[in-house]
């Protein structure tokens, strides 16, 4: 088989995609309370941010879409002119004025996440030889890792000062930007929330080097081959694949199984990525400050693990047995929780540093790699954009489901760990039983076994 050397350039080209899904939730969410004073906002409005975010439905409607597109038209053609639909979300975001242009903001780059997100999985294990595909996707994990972190970073420098938190260390040069543009007579609030437009706009740099890179990259061989199958049948619509993905039995059995693993944990995960400091300093105690330091220790074990405890393993070790491992960690660090209490330092410490080490052998790691594997190419991003449009619109309803459970002061917090360790139970046994046996082999012999030779 012939080796695709490019295959390293192109899965750190098509990973800024990650980076800057996981960038946009975090840096939302960071940047929340800021923007909550400068316009006024009361619950409702953050309620319907976050759900029509990258996080959630904005994503999910991006998904449906981007999933086809990328089946009909090629991988390259989402790279091309999909950065650009995210940049003009950003920059609306950074120049907001009003709560309908923060809106339109956030659904703008969710959409464009929701498109990016199937197309990337997909490349990246198109264009994988056979013994790092599995690496490949690891690295993909290790830059959704690393965009938290860096925008937890610049949070903390950038921020503004509080009751409980003196100011970032480069809060001042925040002030004279905003001084700049909007004058020396602007409110507080006003010169507050620069600090997330200052953030918003690391992650369109971020966009603008992504969109430069991922224009270069050549089309997937896999996709090409697909269409040359194609040329003498009747073309497909954008939707068509739609049928064949409900109608084929194996389509099916394979979706259930994916869908059973991410769902199950992204249920869990999405809390974590949008609530984790609330429930840190409501149910835990900790000051603002505490609670964003210890976000950041989390995120930095997250990274190290993705990279030398799945990126560097699972093309390596069986693959079952490092799912086990991984979910089981997360079980584990719930529990802690539960029984010694969230309130006691060391446990909370304890539940950080595991809950990082299972996000780094997450069942999203995976969830990215086994639905980029299962599928022929024809339809493999449909397939994925189908789940990641079921997974996201899921995360946005269980966001509003768990708000009720947890309470305004955290006092449903341990009914709502009962839920997460159930959740990540139920991963665990799926993932456990079904794990595919794709180790070591082509996308195509793996769709010749499972599909036949005429797919």
């Amino acid at each position: 088989m012939e080796l695709k050397k490019g295959s390293l350039k192109s899965t750190i080209a098509v990973s800024l995609t990650n980076y800057l899904d996981a960038g946009a939730i975090v840096a939302g969410a960071s940047g929340l309370t800021l923007w909550q004073n400068y316009l006024g906002l009361n619950e409702g409005h953050l309620g319907l941010l976050n759900a029509i975010s990258a996080n959630a439905f904005g994503a999910a409607i991006g998904a449906i879409f981007g999933g086809f597109l990328a089946d009909k038209y090629g991988r390259k053609t989402i790279y091309t002119y999909n950065m650009l639909v995210y940049m003009l979300g950003i920059a609306i975001i950074m120049f907001t004025v009003s709560f309908p242009m923060l809106l339109i903001g956030f659904l703008v780059t969710g959409i464009s996440v929701g498109v990016g997100v199937p197309a990337s999985w997909t490349y990246i294990s198109e264009n994988s030889e056979v013994g790092n595909r599995g690496k490949n996707m690891g690295i993909s994990q290790f830059a959704w890792g690393v965009g938290p972190m860096i925008i937890l970073l610049l949070g903390m420098l950038l921020a503004p000062g509080k009751a409980d938190a003196s100011a970032g260390v480069l809060f001042e040069y925040v002030q004279k930007i905003a001084t700049f543009f909007i004058g020396n007579d602007a409110s507080v609030d006003a010169v507050n929330v620069f600090s997330s437009r200052i953030i918003f706009g690391s992650l369109f740099v971020v966009a603008l080097i992504a969109w430069t890179l991922q224009r270069k990259l050549n089309e997937s061989k896999d996709w090409e081959e697909a269409q040359k199958n194609q040329t003498n049948e009747k073309q497909p619509s954008v939707f068509a694949s739609f049928g064949t993905l409900f109608t084929n039995k194996v389509n099916v059995l394979t979706m259930l199984f994916l869908a059973g693993i991410y769902i199950s944990w992204n249920m869990v995960a999405s809390v974590m990525g949008f609530f984790q400091q609330h429930i840190y300093e409501t149910a835990g105690g900790l000051s603002n400050g505490e609670a964003n330091m210890i976000t950041a220790v989390q995120w930095i074990v997250i990274i190290a693990v993705t990279y030398f405890g799945f990126a560097m393993l699972v093309d390596k070790v069986n693959q079952r047995w490092l799912y086990v491992f991984g979910t089981s960690i997360g079980i584990i660090a719930w529990g802690i929780l539960i029984f010694i209490g969230i309130k006691n330092h060391v446990a909370l410490w304890t539940f950080t540093i595991l809950w990082g080490i299972h996000a780094g052998i997450s069942v999203q790691a995976f969830y990215a790699l086994w639905a980029s594997e299962l599928f022929p190419a024809k339809y493999r991003a449909a397939a994925q954009g189908i789940m990641f449009f079921a997974v996201r619109s899921i995360a946005a309803v269980w966001g509003f489901g768990f708000v009720n459970i947890y309470g305004e002061n955290g006092e449903g917090f341990y009914t709502a760990a009962y839920i997460m360790i159930g959740l990540l139970i139920v991963a665990l046994i799926i993932g456990t039983i079904w794990t595919p046996k794709t180790q070591g082999k082509s996308l195509q012999q793996i769709t010749n076994e499972r599909y036949g030779e005429d797919i």
